[in-house]
């Protein structure tokens, strides 16, 4: 099959390009380092040209709620019109796991508008939310660190390996639409602390953790809110698994 990646320079793009093509599909690669922007639709039609399926793995700005929104209202509509002139017959988005369930946080908002506008949109779709990456907890704690102190939020987080997210992306793909599909998660909870404080020692960083909700997480997203939902399927890869292969 022919089949297109946006956001395909990205962590979970580059993975799913990797998945696509050693099962022999030939992939288009859709990012705006390559020349085709999402937000403008500026060379959609050319890259989408005989592609048959569409994987949106693309990200967006989080920086302020109606920004991120527009940002991604924008590249999604293009994305969907130009699917739309070109035949593709099925469009697939990574989505969040929880995302209904969590207000007030920038990305998640904009992940919300991009699953209106897929489930009401012209094409054949399916939704695939899934938990946070096993990298996220070292992501989070580098965005506040200042002079060897971070501060993060304790999330309760079931994480899944990024390759794992990849692998089912490129699975679903290639299938029929199905709507919404399963929260797709990791084999266990984690406590977001404890994951950053594990992997910054992996990697030989020492930094002072400083557990709180005032951040970009606030408590509404505590307890069980970012943990996938029932029927879920669960992918094998441990965070230790990771951890060791990542170390």
């Amino acid at each position: 099959m022919r089949i297109a990646v946006a956001g395909a320079t990205g962590n979970i793009g580059a993975l799913t390009v990797a998945a696509l093509e050693r099962a022999g599909h030939e992939v288009v690669r859709i990012s705006r380092s390559l020349g085709v922007d999402l937000s403008t639709g500026e060379g959609l039609d050319a890259a989408l040209a005989g592609v048959e399926a569409v994987v949106d793995a693309s990200n967006g700005p989080a920086t302020d709620e109606a920004e991120t929104v527009a940002y991604f209202g924008a590249s999604t509509r293009n994305l969907l019109a130009a699917e739309e002139r070109a035949g593709v017959r099925h469009h697939v988005l990574l989505s969040i796991a929880g995302l209904h369930r969590v207000k007030g946080n920038p990305h998640y908002a904009g992940k919300r508008e991009q699953e209106r506008l897929v489930s009401a949109g012209p094409m054949p779709w399916t939704i695939v939310p899934a938990t946070q990456f096993h990298d996220f907890a070292a992501m989070v704690a580098s965005w506040t660190e200042r002079d060897g102190v971070a501060t993060i939020a304790p999330l309760l987080v079931q994480p899944i390996a990024p390759a794992d997210v990849a692998d089912v992306l490129a699975e679903v793909v290639t299938g029929e639409p199905r709507g919404r599909h399963a929260d797709v998660a990791g084999p266990e909870p984690q406590d977001l602390v404890d994951m950053a404080r594990r992997t910054l020692e992996a990697s030989g960083r020492v930094v002072k953790l400083v557990p709180t909700w005032s951040g970009l997480f606030g408590p509404e997203m505590a307890g069980n809110v970012l943990l996938p939902g029932d029927g879920a399927r669960i992918a094998p890869t441990t965070f230790e698994e990771w951890l060791a292969k990542s170390a």
